[in-house]
């Protein structure tokens, strides 16, 4: 049996004001991948600054950091065999006109508005999964995550929690 991989994926602001959007996002998320936390939250301008720091000096920053500031944000480390890889194909091309044009099911394509609001990110590699995690789950432990949850995770006996929108072991 092959380990999980972990991902971040973030739902962006206007997708999570979308009701429609969001319940077919989460649908997708909860059947493709084990959700291991999920938080909400809002993102200040300093912290969507820090996050997108990459991007600093690109003509799209100040437009993204906005954006990306302007409402609530839905946050998931998922996991799966090929976590990053699938989530990001499951996206779809970054650039929305682009997605609309090759892939019209991916979800960029349904529910993507431009290239800013493109409907969620997905981690481009573990490194960066790795990262974009610590950055917002700070106390998520990827020791423990590694030597204990991980074989829990993948041997199960797991459920879906909805009110936590989480798998969580079975007791």
């Amino acid at each position: 049996m092959q380990k999980l991989q972990l991902s971040l994926a973030i739902i962006k602001p206007h997708a999570v004001k979308n009701p429609v959007a969001l319940s077919y996002i989460r649908n997708v998320i909860k059947n493709s991948f084990i959700v291991v936390k999920t938080k909400r939250i809002s993102l200040d301008k300093e912290t969507a600054e820090n996050f997108y720091d990459e991007h600093v000096g690109k003509f799209f920053f100040n437009r993204l950091v906005t954006f990306m500031s302007s409402g609530c944000i839905d946050l998931h480390i998922i996991s799966h065999t090929n976590a990053v890889e699938l989530w990001r194909r499951m996206l779809g091309p970054t650039k929305v006109y682009k997605a609309q044009f090759e892939q019209p099911n991916c979800l960029r394509s349904m529910f993507g508005l431009s290239d800013t609001r493109n409907v969620a990110h997905g981690s481009d590699s573990d490194t960066s999964a790795e990262r974009e995690i610590k950055f917002f789950f700070p106390d998520f432990s990827f020791y423990n995550w590694h030597t204990h949850d991980e074989v829990t995770y993948r041997k199960g006996p797991i459920i879906f929690n909805h009110h936590l929108f989480q798998h969580v072991r079975k007791l």
